[in-house]
């Protein structure tokens, strides 16, 4: 297992990152340099969430029908859980808003063990369901789909008390056909990432994603039916502490050495965001002070001061993570309750909402699990094809962790292994298959292309302003709901004012990567770059429309970085340079998941004289313009238009016909542009300038 969480990655040319605009962090150094297992969060949290969940999903269609007939608007559960067993007792409350139609029955989930299972095997029993102060006459469990008769049918449209009583030893199995929604040790260890000894610490904890809450309360795993807001009460024996989710109200002492931890959250929640951690832990409490929010406590529950003076350091890293991650998308979803975290042997991390479940302290696992309380926790997919929302948003906050809070060079060699990862599997972001627990979170598409992607966004707009406020308009619409990818792109689509569908084709459904490969010639100040597009899966993607730079570096050791635009598998750019051209490189600052290839070389056979010299200039008139630039002519009934800003960048084009020889310019901005007209075959027939007002 460590060697599946902790192989070193590919490492990659170190340049200077871009710099964030938003943030002003504040200045905390990371406690050691960084190894390369420590700048991979990512991993830490798809291990985790696989192993928990090694299985399909649970609930039958007819039986997710019937649970569709009512909304959750809030659990409660009240338990007694022990950090030496699964054994679990209690009930769970839910209130619940009847559909359109009366409810005669409530279908709900809860683990049962197979039929074929040997006596003593772990299950859920259910003792009673009582609805509206009345007890189930009956009540009918196939598998995990548990169905109690109401005694009196629930009205229509109205709100209904829903108590379950139930009892048992959670599963642990870890196998393809049980997985461990609630676990339990009776060793932990200090660092996962060194290797170190074990030692004795008994501790028992939750991990619900995606379909494992039903192993330890009865729930309605239902993505898009957040609950309005929760409780989670759990009796344990002294010394323990219990960790949840929200505000601890008050522990409530109890005979025979009993003790009652009473957690209260009043946000929408997800059911695999409900937690619990119960172990003798030691309480450390520091504080984050967002901009324009209120204090935040910052409350650690780990397993002893040897633990914590370990990874104190380290720990104290969060309030800084958490006042960056506000100033650039957002104040802190939960910033009147708390954030934290509850130490747990799970070789990764689990981003339960306000306290995340995790194992060590590194970086960028602490910056990952938080991100989700914005990207997964506040704001979570409306179906798992869309996790990337969640975890590819959430790894990109361990970039944004690197680029504010250590070294330029730790940033690059994340994003050079983010790229090389993504580059072992040609899948798509988009998951086809949402019952493989694998599929849904696999690390190479959900985590690393998928940051890839949302770096590409960030490229797409060219302007960090609209990249982050893209980002808080996203947290504002759908804060506490759930959003698909169409709600992204529609937001990113405002941003740009102009459609992405092909972006999104491309890159969330399609498959593979492109490559660029260049020869480029020079004469006076005219130069000339061809470049071809070849793609890794061409019978699915067989074409990535993108922007694409290049960095020409000049024989005084001078550069220029041009931005030019992809349209075709081969493209030819002409541009006016001020010096002798030594090199050019491709895509320089990293920005797109493009395949490494030798460096354009130069090749005399390219003509580097200003394409078209002997054509007679075009007749624009009103020249400068403002909303449209006539042609007084055009040289072919239909035409290409492509206008050129200073730097090569075609930034607009348009087919023009003979019978309305007019371009339209409205999406320009000021400044002055080069026309082109060409044919049917690319072939320049007239070319121009023109000033746009």
């Amino acid at each position: 297992m460590r060697t599946l969480l902790y192989t070193l990655l590919a490492s990659g040319l170190f340049a200077a990152p871009l710099q964030l605009k938003a943030q002003q962090p504040r200045q905390v150094a990371p406690p050691r340099a960084l190894s390369q297992a420590d700048l991979d969060g990512g991993r830490l949290c798809a291990a985790a969430h696989v192993q928990a969940a090694q299985r399909p999903a649970t609930s039958s269609v007819s039986h997710r029908t019937k649970m569709e007939r009512y909304d959750v608007k809030y659990y409660k559960l009240d338990l007694a859980l022990e950090n030496t067993s699964l054994n679990v007792a209690g009930s769970v409350w839910m209130r619940i808003r009847v559909g359109s139609q009366p409810l005669d029955s409530l279908a709900f989930e809860l683990y049962q063990a197979p039929a074929t299972s040997m006596p003593g095997t772990a299950t859920l029993l259910i003792d009673s369901v009582v609805v509206n102060g009345r007890r189930s006459p009956g009540i009918l469990r196939k598998g995990p789909d548990a169905t109690a008769k109401l005694a009196q049918p629930a009205a229509a449209n109205t709100l209904a008390d829903a108590r379950i009583y139930y009892h048992g030893t959670a599963p642990s199995g870890n196998s393809a056909a049980i997985g461990n929604g609630l676990s339990n040790r009776n060793t932990v260890h200090m660092d996962t990432n060194n290797g170190s000894p074990t030692f004795p610490f008994n501790v028992t904890w939750s991990l619900s994603e995606p379909f494992s809450a039903h192993e330890w309360f009865p729930c309605k795993q239902v993505l898009t039916d957040k609950a309005d807001s929760s409780d989670v009460w759990v009796t344990t024996s002294l010394p323990n502490k219990v960790g949840s989710n929200g505000v601890l109200v008050r522990t409530v002492p109890l005979p025979a050495n009993k003790v009652r931890y009473e957690w209260k959250s009043r946000h929408p929640i997800a059911y695999y965001l409900i937690s619990v951690a119960v172990a003798p832990y030691i309480e450390y409490v520091t504080y984050a002070n967002p901009v324009g929010g209120p204090r935040v406590p910052i409350v650690n529950y780990v397993y002893n001061q040897n633990y914590l003076n370990y990874w104190k350091s380290w720990i104290d890293l969060t309030p800084g993570f958490l006042e960056n991650f506000s100033a650039l998308v957002g104040l802190y979803p939960f910033a009147n309750e708390k954030y934290g975290h509850a130490a747990a042997p799970l070789y990764g991390g689990m981003e339960h909402q306000t306290m995340t479940t995790q194992d060590g302290f590194a970086l960028t696992i602490t910056a990952h699990e938080l991100f989700h309380q914005w990207f997964g926790d506040n704001v979570t997919c409306a179906t798992w094809e869309d996790i990337w929302l969640n975890e590819s948003f959430a790894s990109y906050g361990e970039y944004l962790s690197l680029q504010a809070f250590d070294t330029p060079a730790s940033a690059r060699n994340w994003m050079n292994s983010a790229h090389n990862l993504a580059f072992q599997n040609s899948g798509s972001v988009y998951v086809p298959d949402t019952t493989r627990v694998g599929r849904i979170f696999d690390y190479y598409l959900t985590y690393k292309k998928g940051a890839g992607v949302v770096h590409m966004l960030r490229y797409l707009l060219n302007d960090d302003t609209k990249f982050f406020r893209a980002l808080r308009t996203y947290q504002t619409q759908f804060s506490g709901s759930t959003a698909r990818t169409a709600d992204m792109q529609r937001i990113f689509e405002a941003e740009a004012g102009r459609p992405l569908g092909y972006f999104f084709e491309q890159w969330f459904r399609g498959q593979g990567y492109p490559t660029f490969t260049g020869r480029w010639n020079q004469g006076g100040s005219n130069f000339v770059l061809r470049v071809v597009e070849t793609v890794s899966v061409p019978s699915v993607t067989p074409f990535f429309k993108t922007d694409v730079d290049y960095r020409l570096t000049f024989t005084n050791g001078t550069t220029q970085t041009v931005r030019l635009r992809q349209m075709q598998a081969s493209e030819t750019f002409q541009l006016t340079v001020n010096g002798t051209v030594a090199s050019v490189a491709v895509d320089p600052d990293q920005w797109l998941l493009d395949r490494a290839t030798t460096a354009p070389v130069r090749d005399n056979t390219l003509l580097a004289t200003r394409a078209g010299a002997g054509l007679s200039a075009l007749t624009l008139y009103p020249n400068p313009c403002r909303e449209q630039l006539q042609l007084a002519a055009l040289p072919a009934a239909r035409v290409t238009a492509e206008a050129s800003d200073i730097t090569g960048r075609v930034v607009l084009r348009q087919t023009l016909l003979a019978t309305r020889p007019q371009l339209d310019t409205r999406k320009l901005a000021s400044g002055m542009y080069h026309l082109r007209l060409l044919g049917g075959s690319g072939e320049l027939l007239g070319q121009g300038r023109f000033i746009r007002e």
